[in-house]
């Protein structure tokens, strides 16, 4: 039996009194590689704030690993789609991943050999071990977004959260960086929010089509129609393995 990574029963969000999030009940198992769908400002990013535990439900619960978020948190990577930072400041690639181990040594304590140890082995995985002493700021957005999914990986999550991760990226390099997401899916779950429905329908394994409530959760051959709910505009297919999709005239 696969174990449950994250359950939400019932959860609702709201700010000042404008309801984001609306009766959403969700589960996500280890080996499941989830897409989450949906038009903007449809609540997809406050799920994924939800389950770290940086947003509190209005009403309902959430569970990671059958703990309250804020208590399994070292157990969740998390990739936001925009990473803000200087530049021109002269951190390394290295410096950056050796970060994400600030939950396991604390903020002002050394990093000892072992965390630069796990820190190499994590930008080895995401093929970037050979650029560990180039300042982040000079890498493309592709390089960039690795290094950053780098710095979650070094401390060994159950599952990892990843915001728009190819927003920032050329398309080239997008094909790659699904490619890898692929490859981490074999010992953690993966729950990844997308504006891009064409990509989700060739990588992920199953979707999830959210605004504010949850339209579907299931395998990705999901109908049209359930997808034309949670859009509020017509959509006519999502195949699998088709790198496109049609959007009928509307208005």
């Amino acid at each position: 039996m696969l174990k449950e990574i994250v359950r939400l029963e019932d959860v609702s969000v709201r700010y000042d009194g404008i309801v984001v999030l609306e009766d959403i009940n969700l589960s996500v198992y280890e080996d499941d590689f989830l897409g989450i769908i949906g038009p903007n400002g449809g609540g997809k990013t406050t799920l994924l704030k939800t389950i770290l535990g940086l947003v509190k439900p209005s009403q309902g619960r959430v569970s990671v690993l059958g703990n309250p978020p804020n208590k399994a948190r070292r157990l969740m990577g998390y990739v936001p789609q925009y990473n803000l930072f200087d530049r021109d400041f002269p951190l390394s690639a290295l410096e950056v991943v050796l970060m994400g181990r600030y939950g396991q040594v604390g903020l002002f304590k050394r990093y000892s050999r072992e965390d630069k140890k796990l820190a190499l082995n994590a930008l080895a995985e995401v093929g970037m071990l050979e650029l560990k002493h180039r300042q982040i700021g000079s890498l493309s957005g592709g390089e960039q977004q690795r290094i950053f999914i780098a710095r979650a990986l070094v401390a060994h999550p159950q599952i990892l959260l990843l915001d728009e991760p190819t927003a920032s990226i050329d398309t080239p390099m997008q094909a790659g960086l699904y490619e890898l997401l692929s490859e981490l899916k074999r010992r953690m779950a993966i729950v990844l929010v997308s504006h891009d429905i064409s990509a989700v329908s060739i990588y992920v394994d199953k979707i999830a089509c959210l605004n504010r409530r949850l339209f579907y959760h299931g395998d990705k051959e999901l109908e049209a129609r359930e997808l034309e709910e949670a859009y509020q505009c017509p959509v006519d297919m999502i195949a699998h393995g088709v790198p496109h999709r049609v959007l009928r005239e509307h208005r």
